[in-house]
């Protein structure tokens, strides 16, 4: 039997290196990861106490509406029950749209560089996959309004973008969503909106009443810390929502998962307190890269991008054989970069001392600089 002609050159998906693995590979004891952009402090600690209690239900199969979270989670955002969609993480909604809506004959327009799995499940559909250079690290929204056609289906935008930082303002996000077809989908995968800060960050949801053909993304990996347990949503108009239902898998978010996600929404304190430790985070990179000369793009999420200017392959095996977990820019079309998750401040200071250490050796940085 052969598997469809368009899995052959296609790779699974890559996360950063597994922490027992670096273990074992290199005999170390501690390991920092910051590859994945998981939220170093946890999750609120009465997610603790929800899981605990869910756990007297293992035995039974959880709620496939996820009544309770969706109750939950509409009041939270304001929006009608019916306009929620959950998957197992917000990449599971990404598989449910392409899914749905692009098949072969179709096309995707979508950044380049950004997240993969837009491209990932589009080339399964069978769909062709158009992809706008970023410029300066953000989304080419004219040359996307450019290319899409006829046949164009899904249009996606990843605000915060993965892996630059930089986001879609207000007026920008505006001015597009008014100059797409009406049977374009857009999609605005915010899966780090609880960090951003900017000022003229677009409040999406409002933009659900004008335009049907509007779904935002968001998770539950990031900021509230559940990146285990895998569960994420997407909000969409509610007869967009009720048509691409069937395409989700039946029971595809645990109990625990769903228990867990409404214990956290409850805590936007805890969610408050890790925006802002991030900031402080950001500001030890940004303070770092500007006494050492490197380019970064200034980040609305809990990663940055930085350019050392050289084989961001060596240098991300330097510090994985010291215990550092980052992820190399080679496998995100930046072949000189490294995207690190913030840390702790422990973390961000032990990995920048790792980073100088290497710069001084290399001789990209001169030693009385240091």
């Amino acid at each position: 039997m052969e598997a469809k002609s368009q899995l052959l050159n296609l790779k699974p998906y890559q996360p950063g290196k597994p922490i027992e693995e670096v273990k074992r590979e290199y005999g170390l004891s501690k390991i920092v990861k910051l590859a994945s952009n998981e939220n170093p402090y946890g999750s609120s600690p009465s997610v603790k106490d929800a899981i605990t209690a869910e756990a007297a239900n293992l035995g039974l199969y959880p709620d496939g509406y996820s009544a309770e979270l969706r109750e939950e989670l509409s009041r939270f955002l304001g929006v009608k029950e019916g306009s929620l969609i959950f998957g197992n993480g917000s990449d599971e909604v990404v598989q449910i749209l392409s899914r749905s809506f692009l098949r072969e004959g179709t096309n995707t327009v979508m950044a380049a560089n950004t997240f993969p799995q837009y491209k990932h499940n589009a080339v399964i559909e069978g769909a062709e996959v158009r992809e706008i250079p970023l410029l300066n690290g953000e989304h080419d929204l004219d040359g996307m309004l450019k290319a899409i056609d006829g046949q164009t289906r899904i249009v996606w935008l990843c605000s915060p973008n993965n892996p630059t930082g930089h986001y879609i303002d207000q007026q920008s996000f505006k001015s597009f969503m008014a100059d797409v077809p009406d049977n374009v989908l857009v999609v605005s995968d915010e899966a780090y909106y609880e960090y951003v800060v900017a000022d003229d960050f677009p409040e999406t949801i409002p933009f659900l009443d004008m335009y049907p053909n509007l779904v935002i993304l968001r998770t539950f990996s990031k900021a509230y810390g559940l990146a285990a347990l895998r569960i994420g949503y997407g909000i969409g108009n509610e007869k967009l929502i009720t048509a691409i239902e069937p395409a989700r898998e039946p029971f595809n978010t645990s109990r625990i998962a769903q228990a867990a996600a409404r214990a956290a929404i409850k805590d936007q304190e805890f969610i408050k307190s890790c925006s802002d430790r991030n900031r402080e985070g950001l500001q030890q990179f940004y303070d770092f890269c500007k006494a050492r000369g490197l380019d970064y793009y200034p980040s609305q999420a809990n990663f940055i991008l930085i350019d050392f200017k050289q084989d961001s392959n060596l240098l991300f095996q330097h510090l994985l054989e010291r215990g550092y977990i980052v992820r190399s820019g080679a496998a995100l079309g930046f072949p000189t970069s490294l995207r690190i998750t913030i840390g702790d401040k422990e973390q961000n200071s032990e990995i920048i001392e790792h980073l100088e250490n290497y710069l001084l050796k290399s001789g990209n940085v001169k030693e009385e600089t240091v």
